[in-house]
């Protein structure tokens, strides 16, 4: 049960991603092979960093599934962007449930592995927010988990919030994974609603580069 749900996890995880990269590229009016190149690299970043951090084959090369995912939501995702109107929005849901999707998987590997929490917690972190980075790097822009925007601090919370019910509660752990997967996606979103943000220990007026 448990291996049926975390292989659905990670298809609606790559899928998610996938429409981000997409949506991304398309709003930068890349062709069709770039299109598919950000979605690729959104889709699989974090995994592939994450695999490798782990020193185990990384996902995507044995698996021919993931690859076609992607492919066909590429695919998709030009002839949605045909009708779809409010592009921000669909973009930061995508990205929004690709992140709460991917860093349950991340932390679950770390488990998996028998590895500290904290590391684990860490690979979530990191599965969750890699993809994105490469994507907006690729894409010449600033990455959101570089900006004031709340993105990791969401994993970590989420992830944080997962561990804990797994460690020290009874509770289902198909609930577990689907609960903190939805809040992770409930802080990004009230976060961009109400325009929450980290602190800052420097002064606004310190605007030159060291």
């Amino acid at each position: 049960m448990h291996q049926n749900l975390n292989f659905v996890i990670e298809i609606l995880g790559t899928i998610s991603f996938a429409m981000s990269g997409s949506f991304a590229a398309m709003q930068k009016r890349l062709d069709p092979f770039g299109v598919l190149i950000i979605a690729f690299v959104t889709s699989v970043g974090g995994g592939t960093v994450r695999d490798l951090l782990l020193d185990v084959p990384v996902f995507w090369m044995h698996d021919m599934i993931m690859c076609s995912v992607i492919f066909i939501t590429c695919l998709f995702s030009m002839v949605f962007k045909s009708i779809e109107k409010k592009f921000r929005v669909t973009l930061f849901l995508f990205d929004s449930f690709g992140l709460g999707l991917f860093t349950i998987v991340g932390i679950q590997k770390g488990l998996n592995a028998d590895l500290h929490p904290l590391i684990c917690l860490t690979l979530g972190t990191i599965t969750g927010c890699f993809g994105g980075i490469i994507r907006d790097i690729l894409l010449n822009r600033i990455p959101l988990i570089l900006r004031k925007e709340i993105y990791a601090t969401a994993c970590i919370l989420g992830g944080g919030v997962f561990l804990i019910l797994v460690k020290l509660t009874g509770l289902s752990y198909t609930f577990v994974q689907i609960s903190t997967i939805l809040l992770i996606v409930a802080i990004r979103t009230f976060a961009v609603k109400y325009h929450w943000q980290m602190p800052k220990f420097y002064g606004a007026e310190q605007n030159s580069e060291m």
